[in-house]
């Protein structure tokens, strides 16, 4: 099937590191983009671009604000979401919230084409928060008369985010603690193939309604994945195995003592789930080709300011 031309695509969340990888890619591709931002700080970080896209500054709860931000865009593009759920940033407000204001403004301005990244993992039933509230928001999402594609990924790697930070610093500490002593099943997945993953959702209207689990080549456990960062920067990490219980005791302690823990329960559930998917139906779906995972990692622990290949 011949792919599909896109026009302006608005993008939420675009001041983050996946929303200015993929302005980036747009542009690169000679597709407009409009970043729908809340501050004008976050709107401070869209302008530093090379190219830097239209910017709309909109609050999620002014509705007329956001249809006016849709208008004249023929995809939206959602980006918004959380890991760590706050007194003053709940899951339901990030996730249900900005699907819902995102799908009536989209309902008000015209606008049916909707690319929405969410989590593997994601699932009404399943008992962890996140993962339910974002199982929630792509079914928000998937309502007609919306034309929605939901991308669900795992850890995203290569781009200036905490993720890519934290293997970075991990790769080259001589002793590194872990959970369970790292476990736990990851499918990270190169930044530069989830912007891939998404431009070809765009310019493929017959995948909506799917929902697609889009990962990187490799699913290995995290001391693995450490071990493979750290040989790649010339190290060779002593891992000290922590216990989950104690973790997720402290995690439990810390929502109770402080506004803004740096550990909460929900948070390291999903950060223990085992990520192993095939990604094979979803690369022959969206037309792409994942980058080696030595590849990626290789980028990651690069000295940061380094350029890349």
């Amino acid at each position: 099937m011949a792919e599909a031309t896109i026009g302006r695509v608005l993008v939420t969340g675009a001041n983050g590191s996946l929303g200015r990888a993929l302005i980036a890619r747009l542009a690169a591709s000679g597709i407009a983009s409009r970043a729908l931002v809340r501050s004008e700080r976050a709107a401070a970080a869209v302008r530093s671009l090379p190219e830097a896209p239209e910017i709309a500054i909109v609050d999620w709860s002014d509705g007329e604000g956001l249809a006016r931000a849709l208008a004249g865009c023929d995809a939206a593009v959602h980006l918004v979401g959380v890991l760590k759920e706050t007194p003053t940033q709940r899951y339901a407000d990030a996730h249900e919230g900005t699907a819902r204001a995102l799908a009536d403004a989209a309902k008000r301005s015209g606008l049916r084409r909707v690319v929405y990244l969410s989590i593997l993992g994601a699932s009404p039933l399943a008992r962890n928060a996140c993962l339910a509230s974002k199982a929630r928001a792509e079914a928000i999402l998937l309502e007609p008369p919306l034309e929605t594609t939901v991308l669900r990924l795992p850890m995203v790697l290569g781009g200036d985010d905490p993720a890519t930070w934290a293997l970075r610093a991990r790769a080259r500490d001589g002793v590194v603690p872990l959970v369970r002593g790292g476990a736990s099943f990851e499918q990270p997945i190169d930044v530069r193939d989830v912007v891939a993953a998404i431009v070809g959702a765009l310019r493929r209207p017959e995948l909506a309604g799917r929902v697609l689990d889009v990962a990187g080549p490799e699913s290995l456990p995290r001391s693995e994945l450490i071990r493979r960062a750290a040989a790649l920067a010339g190290k060779r990490p002593r891992f000290v195995p922590v216990p989950y219980f104690a973790v997720r005791a402290f995690a439990a302690i810390a929502e109770r003592a402080s506004a803004a823990p740096p550990l909460t329960t929900p948070m390291l559930e999903v950060l223990e789930h085992d990520d192993a998917v095939d990604p094979r139906p979803a690369c022959a779906a969206l037309g792409i080709e994942l980058t080696r995972l030595d590849d990626t990692l290789r980028r990651v622990v690069a000295r940061p300011g380094a350029p890349e290949s």
